[in-house]
């Protein structure tokens, strides 16, 4: 049986050659990333109940392509900080972007998934010259399509509502963390691309009630953002959008059904046999997507 490691220094070398973990403070909270390789920037934004290492498969493969990646976890999750308050995902955004123009990069490939896609459409709303392309996945977007599926009276999500209630849904897991989450990371991953190493890192950090109360807030604030995205929303936005959902995920009519309704440039692709962590069951096929959608690093667009 593995064991749990020890959380990670500043500075100290990633289990990915080139790779470092950093911690920064900003806005008000300190926030654990991961980067490596140079050129432009590609951030990356990972789900509930995942970390930075979701995207771990594809990370050498960016940086070899000419990008510098920058893969946090979200205020809350992972080694970042767990305040109680700040989780509306305009300011979870601005967590990562604090960091993003510290180090010197002033527009950015935007890439989320989950809990993360939401993160990124906030950024986009509400910085959209700061995003050159945006790729979103497996998600729903609050004020745009997310609200009408919380309801399992109409089909919807349960989740949504049971993981708002932040103070029940923590009480009723406590103690059984690695049983609840458990099931998510096996059907989020039905390749195995979450390994047993990966679930027993998830465990440090969300296996008790701090770290999976965390992960809660970021639920209970979604239906303020859908408030916060509305409030905002003046017309369409023309970055081009890449949406990808899992074969073996959420339906890609829900996603593409939000992102149509605030993007001009939206392409779409699926991975197949692959899980809601696709980038994990899927690494090489996720990889060469991205890279090909994001275009010789360096490229223009105007995002206007």
């Amino acid at each position: 049986m593995s064991h749990p490691t020890c959380a990670p220094l500043d500075g100290a070398a990633a289990d990915l050659e080139g790779f470092a973990h950093r911690f920064a403070d900003v806005n008000g909270t300190r926030i654990h990333y991961v980067s490596g390789g140079t050129g432009p920037a590609i951030v990356l934004l990972h789900g509930w109940p995942l970390t930075w290492r979701e995207w771990r498969g594809i990370m050498p493969a960016l940086a070899d392509a000419g990008f510098t990646a920058i893969v946090p976890d979200l205020r809350g999750l992972g080694d970042s900080d767990k305040p109680s308050k700040g989780y509306d995902k305009k300011n979870v955004a601005d967590d990562i972007r604090a960091i993003v123009r510290d180090l010197g990069f002033e527009t950015i490939n935007l890439v989320g998934t989950d809990i993360g896609m939401m993160v990124a459409v906030a950024w986009a709303l509400h910085r959209r010259a700061e995003i050159r392309r945006l790729v979103l996945a497996e998600s729903l977007i609050p004020g745009f399509g997310l609200e009408e599926l919380m309801n399992p009276a109409t089909g919807g999500y349960w989740h949504f509502g049971f993981h708002a209630q932040v103070d029940l849904a923590t009480m009723l897991t406590e103690g059984h963390e690695a049983e609840y989450l458990g099931n998510s990371w096996k059907m989020f991953s039905p390749l195995k691309g979450i390994t047993h190493e990966d679930r027993d890192e998830l465990l440090r950090t969300y296996g008790n009630p701090d770290g999976i109360r965390a992960g809660f807030r970021h639920y209970a604030a979604m239906l303020d953002d859908g408030k916060a995205n509305r409030a905002v929303f003046e017309r369409k936005l023309t970055m081009p959008v890449l949406v990808l959902n899992a074969g073996l995920g959420i339906p890609q009519e829900q996603t593409l059904a939000g992102v149509e309704q605030l993007f001009v440039d939206v392409e779409h692709d699926k991975v197949l046999l692959a899980g809601h962590a696709f980038a994990a069951d899927r690494p090489d096929w996720t990889a060469d997507r991205i890279i090909r959608f994001l275009g010789p690093a360096g490229g223009k667009d105007e995002n206007a």
